[in-house]
């Protein structure tokens, strides 16, 4: 009796072992997907073309005996059957186990040996969808054979280096961006592909699994300065081409995971749902390929469809990504999930469905890594301006305060970019400062050393505020320039087709200021103004404050106005020089107050421009701008600075009395400024004007108001509580306050505005 219940034991044990054992092929080119595909060919053209691109490069592939190609094979193995394609996979696998080792020399060779790096993760990634693809047709001891080899190479190496106990030798803290999740995920993606044959394979795969919501819940560090890893608005800290490819390694691994595990479900991890947004709010739709945000190491051509895809296929959707997806372009960029590339042909949802605009808000602040957007409309060549003040390492810059201006299709104001890391070019120019559109103090911006140990004081960025017509961000680069500065604020106020760029300055000691500017296109000085072109993009920069530009090349007879210097840097692709500008303060200071003016043209040939004056009074300065029947009057308060501890920083200018830092009044040309429907306020509790309170608030806000035909609405930050009163003659109909209606509180002739964020 004994015998027999330990032979049914034995059976029972072998049925469930067997049970729990994956099909092939299940990671990534499952059955499932490449039925849809044959399906979805059947009437949709592009597929099909892409199918003849990819069956020709793996036809290509035959002939050779490579890694490098095996994704091709493999589909083309999984799409039609043929044996010429496994056998191709099965000869490359065999000899790919017969290497010692897929370290670099130049990693094995730190202390402690690296023996993973970016080049085994993608050696694993291709090796484990080989295996995949031909595992049924392998025998049993070829299986066994190949699985030991792979994981030797691959799994041992990676899971070893980078998450398993007792040999890791990296942490989140110091290695915990794109390298890692890389690493461990392809890794982890390599196991998975082995773990019928090998049971220490099934145990790395679980613990990536049960790792991986680490890296992206990861909130940083103080010894190291290092950032959390993703922003609580969805985006993350790294450049876009770096943020992008981290995310697509784990999104891989993730799908992978439940392509093998159908019934399981995927750990909770918040900052997925916001992914899509982040990746569209820092895109620039224009005719032709997408642009996208470079601030770091990235470019302007680099998309981040392959993480939305990957999105997509986990049950994670919108129509946003849809919409983003139909922006890029083939070929745009290096890695790209484009149709005819395996991933891209099997993944690519359709996008019948896509809407010609995302539906997101204009303007969008990444608070926790320093990135803010605001844009005129989301159709394709529009205006938008990027601007940057957060950290400082790794493959973020130095440029904190600096930003990028994109109209009529191209960065008509840019940033310089990035060059192959080992060129001294990368390290002595693009990373600087100098590469950036910032200010310099004695010819110096950041320190050079923040470049390895980061910025031990960030940069900030404030207060968005988007009222359609009027948009405002503030920017404080003060931290990464502590060593020179003491207030290093940039205001970014976008009102109809001009920004204004405000400088708020001081150093430690008296020296020099200059302005640097990157053209994306030609750059003509006309008098005190400069004109950029690029194609049908043209923008009028206005230097107003402190110093006009000098009216002509002789500056020597401007000896107390800007005078510029041309300067030769390399180009990205470092096969040529171009030329960045900049604009040079005479004598030495400081504290001053910058404004510059840029002037968004319509057209190239557009010669009516926004008449601007200057315009001072006791303890402030400011403009008059008129356009087209509209007169806005600026005012700066010199007073509001930081120069007073505690003395309240009152103004009279105009007959407006204020506390604020700035305001500006909108009003109709021929009118009375009294009758403004149109304010904006940045840091200030009242606005008064012959004993009349505009406004009012025992904590000093910034807002945007309009008055409407039956109504009123106010766009407000500065506190998380709120209890303000502005001015209204009547009894509004209907009051919005941050895009959201409120119940209208109407007392003696006020709105009162009162709520906790």
């Amino acid at each position: 009796m004994k015998r027999i219940v330990l032979v049914v034991g034995v059976i029972c044990w072998m049925c469930i072992g067997y049970a729990q054992k994956v099909k092939h092929p299940s990671l990534l080119y499952t059955p499932e997907r490449i039925s849809q595909v044959k399906q979805r060919m059947q009437h949709e053209p592009q597929l099909a073309a892409a199918w003849e691109d990819i069956k020709q490069t793996a036809d290509k592939e035959l002939k050779g005996k490579s890694l490098n190609k095996a994704d091709y094979l493999s589909l083309a193995y999984l799409m039609t059957g043929d044996k010429r394609y496994s056998d191709k996979l099965k000869e490359i696998l065999l000899d790919v186990i017969k290497s010692k080792t897929w370290g670099s020399s130049e990693m094995l060779a730190r202390r402690p040996a690296w023996h993973a790096d970016l080049g085994v993760a993608h050696k694993s990634y291709l090796s484990a969808i080989a295996y995949d693809a031909v595992y049924n047709d392998l025998s049993t001891t070829e299986k066994k054979k190949i699985a030991e080899g792979l994981y030797r190479l691959g799994v041992e190496s990676s899971l070893g280096d980078w998450l398993l106990e007792p040999t890791r030798i990296h942490s989140l803290n110091s290695m915990g961006h794109n390298w890692w999740t890389s690493c461990v995920c392809m890794g982890g993606i390599l196991a998975l592909s082995l773990q019928n044959e090998l049971e220490d394979a099934k145990e790395g795969a679980q613990a990536v699994y049960d790792y991986l919501p680490e890296w992206f819940l990861f909130a940083g560090d103080v010894l190291q300065h290092k950032p959390k890893t993703f922003d609580d608005a969805g985006g993350m800290y790294e450049s876009l081409n770096y943020a992008n490819f981290g995310i697509q390694e784990a999104l891989q691994f993730w799908v992978a995971w439940k392509n093998m595990h159908p019934s399981a479900s995927l750990p909770d991890v918040p900052q997925l749902k916001d992914l899509s947004s982040f990746f569209a709010y820092v895109s620039y739709p224009r005719t032709g390929i997408l642009y996208n945000i470079n601030f770091g190491d990235s470019h302007k051509n680099v998309a981040a469809e392959s993480s939305l895809m990957l999105l997509y296929a986990l049950g994670i959707q919108d129509k946003n990504m849809l919409w983003y997806i139909s922006q890029v372009e083939s070929g745009q960029h290096r890695d790209g999930y484009f149709l005819n590339r395996p991933m891209g042909f099997l993944y690519t949802p359709s996008l019948k469905s896509a809407p010609e605009v995302p539906d997101l808000k204009q303007s969008q602040l990444f608070a926790d890594f320093g990135w803010a957007t605001m844009r005129n409309s989301w159709k394709k060549d529009a205006t938008m301006l990027a601007v940057k003040s957060g950290y400082t390492w790794n493959h973020s810059h130095a440029d904190a305060n600096s930003f990028i201006l994109f109209h009529k299709g191209v960065d008509i104001i840019k940033d310089a970019g990035n060059c192959w890391y080992p060129n001294p070019a990368y390290r002595n120019y693009f990373f600087q400062s100098q590469a950036h559109n910032v200010v310099l103090f004695n010819g110096q911006g950041q320190s050079r050393e923040q470049q390895y140990h980061g910025s031990t004081l960030r940069g900030y960025l404030h207060h968005l505020l988007d009222g359609g017509n009027v948009k405002y961000v503030l920017a404080n680069g003060t931290g990464p320039v502590s060593d020179h500065f003491s207030r290093n604020f940039r205001h970014f106020l976008w009102m109809d087709n001009v920004v204004y760029i405000i400088d708020d300055l001081k150093t430690h000691e008296s020296g020099e200021f200059e302005w640097l500017w990157h053209p994306g296109g030609e750059w003509k000085k006309r008098g005190a103004d400069v004109t950029i072109t690029s194609g049908e993009s043209s923008v009028v920069v206005r230097p107003l404050y402190p110093r006009l530009l000098a009216l002509s090349d002789f500056v020597h007879d401007y000896p107390d106005d800007l005078y510029w210097e041309e300067i030769t840097a390399p180009t990205e692709d470092l096969k040529a020089t171009e030329t960045y500008y900049s604009l040079h303060l005479p004598g030495k200071f400081n504290q001053i107050k910058g404004l510059t003016a840029v002037i968004l043209k319509d057209s190239i040939t557009q010669k009516d421009l926004p008449v601007m004056e200057r315009r001072e009074g006791k303890d402030w300065i400011g403009l008059r701008i008129v356009y087209k029947g509209k007169v806005t009057d600026l005012y700066i308060n010199q007073l509001a600075d930081g120069r007073l501890m505690h003395s309240n920083s009152w103004i009279e200018a105009d007959g407006w009395t204020t506390d604020a830092y700035m305001f500006a009044v909108t009003y109709a040309e021929g009118t009375d400024p009294a009758e403004t429907k149109d304010i904006f306020m940045a840091y200030g509790s009242a606005l008064r004007r012959n004993d009349v309170s505009y406004f009012a608030s025992m904590s000093k806000l910034f807002f945007i108001r309009k008055d409407t035909e039956k109504g009123l609405d106010l766009w407000i930050n500065g506190q998380p509580f709120v209890n303000a009163t502005f001015r209204v003659e009547k009894r509004p109909i209907h009051l919005s306050v941050n895009d959201k209606n409120m119940i209208v509180n109407y007392q003696k002739g006020n709105v009162k505005v009162k709520y906790t964020e």
